[in-house]
């Protein structure tokens, strides 16, 4: 397998550089703590439920990439595919806390998982309270009954949008926690990866797979997916991957949904829309009304092939924070 081409300069500086970028890109509206991987909104009101989320880089626009108008006062960021330390958390919601507490949305990861809730500890003895949301929406890992042992992948995005508005609206730090956590539990998600992303300080592939192979059901950093199986048309890839989302919360008939299609990192935009077309299809057949729907890159993994699907239940009051605008280096809404 080919070592890809990537435009860096010191590989082992990458996170740190791109960091900086990523700071310059919000012109001004956006800090960063020296020494960790921790941004924050120079503009939060007082009095304001904060919002923060966080997870390795190497996805970008997400994390860092999502703190704005009704979306995230901060983010704490790793190393790629690595999850940001308890002290770059600590000084994240130092950063962003207001006086009502803040609230973590992250995926679902033992290293996240550890580090949040340490973090979690250490500020609760500072007399910082805050409470934890984990994004578990990828139904290729774990059964319905344990979504615990799921991974968080694109479904992120509309839990980050969903706490997001909430944190605006709401003063109190469990019901921005209670909306986050319906958001969360009504969202569910599945990729297919067809060539893999780069580790970019190493420049090795986070998977290997064949030429003429795709695996459905990976994970966002090549874990292990449902099958590995020769390429086909993109309906097929589809009514794949739709089957086992519907089934899973359920789906029925006059439900409404969002709709999120997510480029893990190499999928161009024409790929995508034939994808989108398809699911479109599946849920006109399934009498499940799409309320709003994105398609684009949110949740990637440097260069790797593939798509995410993410369905997210509709009820009244998550389609008022879904709804509202948003706006951010990496997602902007109307």
């Amino acid at each position: 397998m080919k070592t890809p081409k990537k435009i860096l300069n010191d590989p082992r500086r990458a996170t740190e550089e791109m960091m900086e970028g990523l700071v310059l890109g919000y012109d001004g509206r956006v800090g960063k703590i020296e020494g960790h991987g921790a941004f924050f909104l120079k503009d939060i009101p007082d009095g304001k439920v904060a919002l923060l989320v966080g997870g390795g880089s190497g996805h970008e626009p997400i994390f860092g990439g999502f703190l704005g108008l009704n979306l995230a006062d901060g983010a704490a960021a790793g190393e790629v595919f690595t999850s940001p330390s308890p002290q770059t958390i600590c000084e994240a919601v130092r950063a962003i806390h207001r006086g009502k507490g803040v609230v973590f949305v992250y995926g679902n990861y033992s290293g996240d998982n550890m580090n949040f809730d340490m973090a979690a500890e250490f500020l609760t003895a500072e007399g910082i309270d805050t409470r934890t949301i984990r994004v578990r929406d990828d139904v290729a890992v774990g059964a319905p009954d344990r979504r615990d042992e799921r991974r968080g992948i694109a479904g992120d995005v509309f839990v980050i949008k969903i706490a997001g508005g909430a944190a605006a609206e709401l003063d109190s730090l469990d019901e921005v926690a209670r909306v986050a956590a319906k958001a969360e539990a009504n969202t569910r998600s599945m990729g297919v990866a067809v060539s893999p992303g780069s580790l970019p300080e190493s420049g090795k592939p986070t998977f290997e797979l064949g030429d003429d192979e795709i695996e459905i059901g990976m994970g966002a950093h090549g874990e292990k997916g449902v099958k590995r199986q020769k390429m086909t048309t993109a309906d097929d890839i589809v009514d794949q991957m739709m089957a086992p989302i519907l089934r899973d919360l359920p789906y029925r008939p006059g439900d409404d949904v969002a709709l999120l299609i997510n480029n893990l990192g190499a999928t161009t935009m024409f790929e995508l829309l034939i994808a989108n077309r398809r699911v479109r299809q599946i849920l006109a057949r399934e009498a499940i009304t799409v309320h709003r729907s994105f398609v684009g890159s949110w949740l990637t993994s440097q260069e790797m092939a593939g798509f995410s699907i993410s369905l997210m239940k509709l009820d009244a009051e998550l389609k008022h924070y879904l709804d509202l605008p948003s706006a951010s280096f990496g997602f902007s809404s109307q």
